[in-house]
């Protein structure tokens, strides 16, 4: 553990992560590539929780044109984050590394439901744990399951897998002179409504002071580099 400045991490990760290069569902590049970035900060001692999207799988805004409801989109939505954590945990234990799926709502025979204490205790006992289903909750993001879980396992720090450096004053994929943030506060971030995390999700994580940590997850040695105290990405916190 010496190695490491963080002794737990929720990593929040979208379900469009898990894509790669395909249009829809898994890519076995990008979970295998997940699982071995995982197994090396494993290594170190770091307990780790992920929660993950379901945008692979399903995206509310399509059902607009089939005509569901706000709250059926959401409730299919939520099955998906359950199915990219079992395929995820499926991964996870090929490399021999501990995994366990906890839904905000167990499905018997399939996962176990969350309760805080359990999750610590899996933690403790060094198992990648994957909290799949949200907060159980329709209307509500996965960024704010997140920094709900990173709260309820008293985690270091909130680290946000994406597929840019960082947090950005603009659009980097439109604008080419984007500027990359490399420490903002929670009030900037609120204040300039960056659209990178929800408002709840930053609000919650201001609020408990947990720090946010905004990266390029698909950098090989990314995630073992911040978790060793490499400066990467975008931090956010309450002080400049």
């Amino acid at each position: 553990m010496s190695d490491a400045s963080y002794r737990r991490i929720l990593l929040k990760l979208s379900g469009e992560a898990l894509l790669g290069s395909q249009d829809f569902g898994f890519s076995r590049e990008a979970l295998h590539h997940y699982a071995n970035e995982i197994k090396e900060i494993i290594a170190l001692g770091v307990q780790v929780g992920i929660v993950l999207g379901g945008g692979n799988l399903f995206r509310g805004r399509t059902t607009q044109t089939i005509g569901l409801s706000s709250i059926t989109s959401d409730h299919i939505g939520i099955l998906g984050t359950v199915i990219n954590a079992l395929a995820f945990r499926d991964f996870l234990e090929r490399e021999h590394v501990k995994a366990i799926v906890l839904a905000s709502r167990g499905i018997a025979g399939i996962v176990e439901g969350f309760e805080q204490q359990k999750a610590i205790r899996y933690l403790e006992n060094g198992y990648v744990v994957l909290f799949a289903g949200g907060t159980g909750n329709p209307l509500v993001t996965t960024d704010s399951a997140a920094s709900l879980r990173a709260i309820e396992t008293h985690s270091d720090i909130l680290l946000k897998g994406t597929n840019v450096d960082g947090i950005y004053n603009s659009d980097p994929d439109i604008n080419p002179h984007a500027i990359l943030y490399h420490h903002i506060t929670y009030d900037f971030a609120l204040q300039k409504q960056l659209g990178v995390m929800d408002i709840t999700a930053f609000s919650q994580c201001r609020e408990f002071k947990i720090p946010i940590r905004v990266f390029n997850i698909f950098a090989p040695g990314a995630l073992k580099r911040i978790v060793q105290g490499e400066q990467i990405g975008t931090l956010v916190t309450e002080g400049e």
